[in-house]
């Protein structure tokens, strides 16, 4: 078995990027693929990545801000129309079980058109939303085993990272968080870790050209700089670190900078992330 992390997206941030697609993560195992987090045109973004939408296993969203989940149900209603004919379940925090819902009845028109006209198992079927709520093992086959741990992403109370373990890796998915002892805990050991990161000097320029106080308070209560982010992985004792979410993003800022500042008090590899990229 050789277990393969893809960075499909790892921009920060719900507005679309000139230089980075929306976050998500594809591991694929056995050529079946457990996805975390669907931004914008992830679907799209697995298409380019050579993964078919057909070997989608499990979806899984660490929180309801809209970089994270816009195309949770479009990547659904998509890999359907590209022959994906199982059931997937999906895990995130509620209210998981009511997008679904409202989602299908939104495309109920294009559904039961494709049904009837092109003979597909109705879309209903496929989707099995279930909420994660509390820390502990969310999803579970002969391939991978995914466990949720909360993290510190306020005002959201609902933000989980995940761990993927397979038979020959670990790898771990911050999600967006505020440095987190849960998330270290959660990341103990791991071969990989998948972390969010903020470059505070480039904010500060970003959020100077407006108003922007409040959203510089969210940033810096929400997000971990990069300088802090080399620490938290030392402390969990993970191999390599792969800088992801990156805040802000279309700021122009060498992957240097961010190695160098993630690389401080860490003594294993870090990769710089970039879509496409494979781990």
């Amino acid at each position: 078995m050789t277990t393969q992390l893809i960075l499909l997206g790892t921009a920060g941030g719900p507005a679309p990027k000139r230089t980075r697609s929306a976050p998500a993560q594809a591991i694929v195992v056995n050529g079946a693929t457990y996805l975390i987090d669907c931004g914008n045109g992830v679907a799209r973004q697995l298409v380019h990545a050579g993964i078919p939408l057909d070997s989608l296993r499990a979806v899984g969203i660490t929180h309801h801000h809209s970089d994270h989940n816009a195309d949770y149900g479009n990547l659904y209603l998509l890999a359907w129309a590209a022959n994906l004919e199982r059931q997937v379940p999906a895990f995130g925090p509620p209210p998981l079980a009511d997008m679904t819902r409202h989602f299908l009845a939104m495309n109920r028109f294009d559904i039961d058109t494709r049904v009837g006209d092109e003979g597909l198992r109705p879309l209903d079927e496929l989707l099995d939303p279930h909420e994660v709520t509390a820390d502990g093992v969310v999803f579970e086959d002969e391939n991978v085993r995914i466990t949720a741990a909360r993290v510190d992403h306020p005002p959201i109370a609902d933000a989980f990272a995940y761990r993927v373990d397979t038979a020959d890796r670990s790898i771990v998915i911050s999600g967006d968080t505020a440095p987190c002892e849960n998330l270290v805990r959660l990341a103990a050991g791991a071969d990989v870790l998948v972390h969010e990161v903020m470059y505070v000097p480039a904010v500060d320029a970003m959020v100077s050209r407006y108003n922007g106080t409040t959203l510089r308070d969210h940033l810096l209560a929400s997000h971990t700089s990069v300088e802090r982010v080399g620490a938290l992985a030392k402390e969990a004792g993970v191999g390599t670190l792969v800088l992801s979410h990156f805040v802000p993003t279309d700021a122009d800022i060498a992957d240097e900078v961010w190695r160098e500042h993630a690389a401080a008090g860490f003594d294993g590899e870090v990769v710089v992330g970039k879509d496409l990229l494979r781990l």
